[in-house]
């Protein structure tokens, strides 16, 4: 019966996510016919004829009605035929098994980090509600949240990189060639995204555990006789894990969209380097891809919390 609940609950959830693949895609689109330029006198090149520049248009369907180009595009996307790039002719699904690796793994990284620093400062700031070091905590944590990456990666970059020379300021390896200095590669853009992160993990943990603490339930376990650090670690940390999962998806997501950005300042070859050179150059197989490839994953991370959550808690189902 649970499986079955399991099961209708993923089939409930992949079919809603269609609409939001089909209107993610068409959007960004829309917004490429919008960027100045034309990609097929770009092909041309310089004192190219008409005709040359109108022989590429045709061959590329660029001279197409947009809602044509956009059907043809997304029926050949359902057959995960994602095209090939205008300018350098590679197809997209390379490049995006080329580049979505390196974003992944700052991704992962980076809420790692923000989760194994992030819970013990919530759970310490829970612990001493009302207290200077609670204060001092949520402040930092609101200053985190203030922050931007990139600036803070450039920081990071000027003290560690140039300063202290401990990490590399730019480039990057594949963890598919060499994991450990992929790693080490992606330690600094990691930090510049997790300051959000550890502030989000902690505010929000500090939240939940001292609204459970304040319940008539832990108050009654403190009746019983029970240590603060037992009803801590066996209650309140278990009745939690729900919203703190739920935190970590949503987490998860925002810190893949930051990569974007991230990945400018350090120069790294990933799937946000790929949607801006793209973005720049017109080249719009490439952003169709690449986006369509970032929604999958969100919708994907959304699925697997929701699933972990019903197997903390199996009152939630679909």
């Amino acid at each position: 019966m649970a499986n079955r609940v399991k099961q209708r609950m993923v089939g409930a959830r992949l079919l809603q996510s269609l609409p939001i693949l089909v209107l993610a895609t068409f959007i960004v689109f829309c917004l490429m016919q919008l960027i100045p330029g034309d990609v097929a006198v770009t092909l041309a090149g310089e004192n190219a004829s008409m005709e040359r520049i109108e022989q590429i248009r045709e061959a590329h369907g660029l001279n197409q009605p947009f809602l044509v180009q956009y059907g043809q595009w997304l029926g050949h996307a359902a057959q995960g035929e994602l095209g090939r790039s205008l300018l350098s002719g590679e197809p997209v699904a390379r490049t995006i098994a080329r580049t979505f690796p390196n974003t992944l793994l700052i991704a992962v990284y980076a809420v790692l980090i923000s989760v194994l620093v992030g819970v013990p400062l919530g759970i310490l700031a829970a612990t001493r509600a009302g207290s200077p070091l609670d204060s001092a905590i949520m402040g930092a944590a609101s200053l985190g949240v203030a922050v931007p990456n990139f600036w803070f990666g450039m920081i990071l970059v000027l003290f560690l990189a140039l300063g202290l020379q401990w990490f590399p300021a730019t480039g990057f390896v594949s963890p598919t060639e060499d994991f450990s200095g992929a790693l080490w590669y992606a330690t600094l853009p990691a930090l510049a995204l997790c300051t959000n992160g550890i502030a989000e993990v902690a505010r929000q943990l500090r939240g939940s555990l001292v609204e459970i603490q304040s319940s008539q339930h832990v108050r009654t376990l403190h009746a019983k006789g029970l240590s603060p650090a037992r009803i801590l670690w066996k209650h309140g940390l278990k009745n939690v894990s729900v919203n703190l999962l739920t935190v970590v998806g949503l987490l998860f997501n925002k810190i893949l969209a930051a990569t974007v950005v991230v990945e400018a300042v350090f120069a790294i070859p990933g799937i946000g380097s790929s949607i801006v050179n793209a973005v720049l150059q017109g080249d719009f197989p490439v952003v169709q891809g690449a986006v369509l490839a970032m929604v999958v994953t969100v919708i994907l991370v959304n699925l697997c919390t929701d699933l972990a959550c019903t197997v903390l808690d199996p009152r939630i189902h679909a």
